[in-house]
This record gives C-alpha cells, sequence and structure tokens, in this order.
C-alpha cells in the first residue's frame, strides 16, 4: 500500500537506498551501473535499478563470500549466488506539515560524536542487532543521552534523500526505558529539520505496535508499507546446498 503524500516522489520511498547512494550519500557508494552498496562498515544496505537476474549479478560482484546485505522490496535471490534468508515488513512513516510542535530535546540530550561509535553500536545492537555499524553515525547527525560514562538512549540521522532525512537509531537501554528519552530524541531531530526546511521520516517494524503510537502521536503518518529482504552470498563450498 502507498499513500505518499503530495510532493513526494514515490520512487524515492519504494528504493531509498539507491536514491540516498545516487544523491546525497553518493561519496558512500560502492557501486555498478545496476547496483549499489554501502561499506559494511557504514550500513547492511544496497540496493539495484531494477529486479532482476542482471542486477543481481551485479550486486553479488559487490559482495564478499559469506556477506549478507538488506534490499528494499521483495527479493528471491539469485540461484547457487544469493539466497533470501528473511524478510522484515516495515512500515515507512511521513512527518505531516503543520501538526503539533515538535517536542522539547531536554536538557540531558547532546550531540554524538565518532568517539561515541562504540556505545551506539553497543546500544543498538540491544534493540536491532547488525544494524548499526561503527561508521554509521557518519551518515548523518546523532543524539544521546548519557547515566555517568553510559550511553542509554539515541537517536539519528541515516537514509538521506533530498529534502528527506531519515530519523533512524532511535533506543533506550532497557533499564531506563519509560522516562521520555526517545520523544526528546526524536524531538531534537525534528526541530533541526523543521528549521532547515526538511521533512522528517523513517522506517518502523509493522509489529512494533509501541512505537507506531509514539511515531503518530509526535505527527508521523503511514506513507508506505515495505518488505526488507536480507539477501546472503554463497560460499563456494556452500553453493546449491538450500
Amino acid at each position: 500500500m502507498s499513500t505518499a503524500a503530495p510532493g513526494v516522489p514515490p520512487h524515492a520511498f519504494a528504493n531509498p537506498a539507491w536514491h540516498a547512494l545516487h544523491g546525497l550519500h553518493r561519496h558512500f557508494a560502492m557501486r555498478t551501473a545496476e547496483a549499489c552498496r554501502y561499506p559494511a562498515d557504514v550500513a547492511p544496505f544496497g540496493a539495484v535499478a531494477s529486479p532482476g537476474a542482471d542486477a543481481l549479478k551485479a550486486l553479488r560482484s559487490l559482495l564478499l563470500p559469506g556477506e549478507s546485505i538488506w534490499l528494499f522490496g521483495e527479493h528471491d535471490g539469485l540461484a547457487d549466488e544469493l539466497r533470501c534468508a528473511e524478510r522484515l515488513e516495515c512500515l515507512q512513516m511521513l512527518l505531516e506539515p503543520g501538526g503539533a510542535p515538535a517536542p522539547e530535546p531536554g536538557p540531558r540530550v547532546r550531540r554524538l560524536t565518532a568517539a561515541d561509535a562504540s556505545a551506539m553500536v553497543g546500544l543498538t545492537d540491544l534493540a536491532f542487532p547488525g544494524f548499526f555499524r561503527k561508521r554509521t553515525c557518519e551518515m548523518g547527525s546523532y543524539y544521546g543521552v548519557f547515566e555517568g560514562d553510559a550511553l542509554i538512549a539515541m537517536g539519528g540521522e541515516r537514509l538521506m534523500l533530498e529534502g528527506l532525512p531519515e530519523i533512524s537509531g532511535v533506543c533506550t537501554h532497557p533499564d531506563h526505558r519509560g522516562q521520555g528519552y526517545a520523544q526528546q530524541l526524536i524531538g531534537q531531530l525534528m526541530r533541526e529539520h523543521q528549521r532547515d526546511g526538511l521533512r522528517s521520516w523513517l522506517h518502523v517494524g509493522a509489529a512494533n505496535l509501541a512505537a507506531i503510537a509514539l511515531y503518530e502521536r509526535l505527527g508521523f503518518r503511514q506513507s508506505n508499507r515495505i518488505t526488507l529482504s536480507r539477501l546472503v552470498t554463497q560460499s563456494p563450498d556452500v553453493r546449491g546446498e538450500h
């Protein structure tokens, strides 16, 4: 289902990694004419220009044996070279213009830097293992909340489309939930985007009802429902085994 808002190109949301890697994130891109990907230490996402065997073969040429990568859309893989290991159903949510003011970020919210990368990976691995890498923080601005020296909550920007920065990596340590940190962090990002004339959007697991409810309270509305497919390269010694 797609209900993309007026003025927002639906093709961008259908294949956001492709458009980011050919636009604002092109400095990250490893690519051929038909496929592209982020470096493995930046993000686990790749993309193809269009579905089909030729494009998937091009993508396979960018991957190491045994490596996996997430693509937006349903992709069944490529016999003996790539297999689909899992799928994840997500909602893409877009901030409605002219809604309620963004939440106050809170006094404990501070900007994160590359020096905090290990702490960011450790925290996000509690919520969504493998999606945040040691250089993911280079994709945009990230903010966090600390308890002493420990990072206990964070959020930032990931896929960057023209005029549309994605809010991502929002998570709170299980021992510190229920204190409004996620709302404060999202509020920080929303305020920056509104200040710069940008429109916030995000991905959320379709089964994560609590997060969806929070985003709806903040003014986000479902724009699209999309499947993510994790493709895994077949090592030479296991090709043909399924």
